[in-house]
């Protein structure tokens, strides 16, 4: 996993490019790749590119980048695996292409030499990568199906620059500070700031499942060539697999990802908590390893105010570990050690976030053991309906769909609670907005998922912002635009999934821990996060009776999971993180923020603090 940056002066009046910008960009990623650096910049000085190394695949100096074809045709900066990359080399070689490193870096050069931009429709993996095309006088864009890997750039309408982190784009130095107010009014109604915005007028994240090239017109539009809801849309017209089959044909699946994202030339952990998720993987992985005599490391992080509680996940988390003769590690951390840890999480936070803070410490824990690859459980509940949305939102759409479609009945209730609502102030403001937003799915995801409604963003970052904000993100618009055009085509399963693997997971969960990884140069797979796998799974789960499809999840591993991980009930995972901030966090900044200080979110209103301060300089 590494840092990725460029410039590209792509008007020929523009300035060229800057060195000590370049090298500005790249150094402010130093955790993303502390293993080596490299600069490259055109002899005419119109496009530059950069990288910060954290070697994984190919640990020699021929895998450095960035990296050129033998002829300078092409150079790329590339972050991210490709664990197809041996069989696309074979199919390369065979073609005449010759190589010189055993890198998948190297492969992604000459596919697109082979087959330019459709070469994405080749890759398995997690990747954002910048190739420049000197035949074509352009810049290659792309980004994975998911968004695993993030993508930045900056247009001023002279100058193109790109990185991995917004916070490195601005450390250039050139790129303006001029705030977004959709990004502002985004993170405020989801807790993350939803791409392709950021908290920055000039800087856009590359979509995820797209890519994007730059030519001397600038940045063009990006074209996707990946859809979460097409995937769903066309699975609805599979043959049923029988239920008597279902669970070998998830095991099959799971198995197969699994082994792709064990590829790599350094040892590959696991996080390990006490759900069904990370459980499963550890013991298809345990599997996997065992038949090629390897073993795999686990962590868990428990925290010392929940010892001997309900809370605390460690207890069935060794129990796992041991039902899979796996190597343990539990890493406790304490209420000094957040405190310790606080201004570092959030110069490490590149967008803000009401979450990935757990993230933080168990990634701490793995580069503590020694670990430059860890393997997450992230994306079971999104493909296959562990959270409660699977049950609530069909539920509401289903009781709610004929009253929200009555004219002005929605407005006029949320007129009611308004004028009553300091009279009973503990009623939520969503209880008013359900008539109104509970009858269709777009709307009944913002009930369920937003942290606000669109109406209480006046009283949070005032009148002017919030209407700017909100004209430009257009909340429910943005929801529905995950479904593009195949809501009608999709199942309930299918609509839920996509809206939490391209909402939640993308801007959040993903985001998050891309951070908080890579801020302890630690690279973070996840298997159930893979287009393959949606591909293989997505027929046999839209055609099936059960909406919760956890168990075949559990049923995974050759030797079944402990019984009381497959039968626990979902539970998210707890932190004591509100109670140390309120015992030694300064009060004052609590109270800049006092709308959000009644969402149980500390980290809302920290960063409602800390953003708008940021957008009033």
């Amino acid at each position: 996993m590494c840092g990725v940056a460029g410039i590209f002066a792509y008007r020929e009046s523009a300035p060229p490019v800057d060195e000590q910008e370049l090298l500005r960009i790249r150094e402010a990623m130093i955790h993303r790749g502390p293993d080596g650096a490299g600069l490259w910049i055109s002899p005419d000085r119109r496009v530059g590119l950069a990288h910060r190394r954290l070697a994984i695949i190919d640990l020699s100096e021929a895998g450095a980048q960035p990296m050129s074809t033998a002829d300078g045709n092409f150079r790329i900066t590339f972050n991210g695996e490709i664990y197809n990359y041996r069989e696309l080399r074979k199919e390369l070689e065979a073609k005449g292409y010759r190589f010189h490193s055993n890198s998948d870096t190297e492969v992604l050069l000459h596919l697109y030499a082979d087959r330019g931009p459709d070469m994405v429709h080749a890759l398995r993996g997690m990747y954002a990568f910048g190739i420049w095309d000197e035949r074509k006088k352009g810049v290659f864009l792309a980004r994975d199906p998911f968004g695993i890997k993030p993508l930045y750039y900056a247009d001023d309408g002279w100058t193109c620059r790109f990185a991995s982190q917004v916070k490195a784009l601005l450390a250039g130095g050139k790129v303006s500070r001029l705030p977004e107010a959709a990004g502002l009014a985004g993170f405020y109604i989801f807790g993350s700031v939803p791409e392709p915005y950021t908290l920055y007028q000039e800087i856009r994240a590359v979509p995820a499942g797209c890519y994007q090239w730059v030519d001397a017109n600038g940045p063009q539009v990006p074209v996707q060539h990946f859809s979460i809801a097409q995937i769903w849309a066309e699975a609805r017209q599979t043959a049923p697999v029988a239920r008597s089959d279902l669970a070998e044909v998830v095991r099959q699946a799971v198995l197969d990802s699994a082994r792709h994202h064990l590829l790599a030339d350094v040892p590959v952990g696991a996080f390990l908590s006490a759900g069904i998720d990370s459980g499963a993987l550890v013991g298809v992985m345990a599997e996997i390893l065992k038949d090629q005599s390897s073993s795999l490391s686990t962590i868990t992080l428990a925290f010392e105010e929940f010892r001997n509680t309900d809370a605390d996940e460690s207890p069935l988390a060794e129990k796992v570990a041991r039902h899979y003769g796996v190597n343990h590690t539990i890493r406790i951390v304490g209420e000094q050690e957040f405190h310790d840890d606080l201004s570092k999480i959030f110069d490490a936070m590149d967008q803000p976030s009401i979450d990935g803070i757990n993230t933080w410490f168990i990634s701490k824990a793995a580069s503590e053991a020694g670990l430059k690859v860890a393997v997450s459980g992230l994306g079971g509940d999104e493909l296959f309906g562990g959270y409660p949305s699977f049950r609530d939102i069909p539920k509401w759409v289903r009781l709610l769909w004929l009253p929200s479609h009555i004219p002005g009945l929605g407005t006029l209730m949320e007129q009611v609670h308004g004028a009553f609502s300091p009279l009973f102030p503990r009623i939520n403001p969503k209880a008013s907005g359900m008539l109104r937003y509970g009858g269709t799915y777009p709307g009944a995801y913002l009930l369920r998922r937003g942290l606000f409604l669109p109406r209480e963003l006046p009283d949070l970052i005032g009148t002017e912002l919030a209407q700017a904000g909100l004209l430009h993100l257009q909340p429910l618009k943005h929801i529905r635009s995950q479904l593009t055009n195949s809501s009608s085509q999709l199942t309930a399963h299918g609509r839920i999934s996509t809206l939490e693997a391209t909402l939640y997971m993308r801007n959040q969960l993903l985001r998050d821990t891309d951070w908080a990884s890579m801020a302890h140069s630690l690279e973070v797979r996840t298997p159930l996060v893979d287009a393959t796998l949606l591909r293989q799974l997505a027929g046999p789960l839209a055609t099936a009776t059960s909406g919760n499809h956890k168990q075949l999840l559990a049923r995974c591993p050759g030797k079944a999971l402990p019984d009381e991980v497959a039968d626990r009930a979902k539970s998210g995972f707890s932190t004591p993180i509100s109670a140390w901030q309120q015992r030694g966090d300064s009060t004052q900044v609590w109270r800049k923020a006092p709308a959000l200080a009644r969402k149980n979110c500390p980290w809302a209103r920290r960063w409602g603090y800390s953003v708008a301060s940021q957008v009033n300089e």
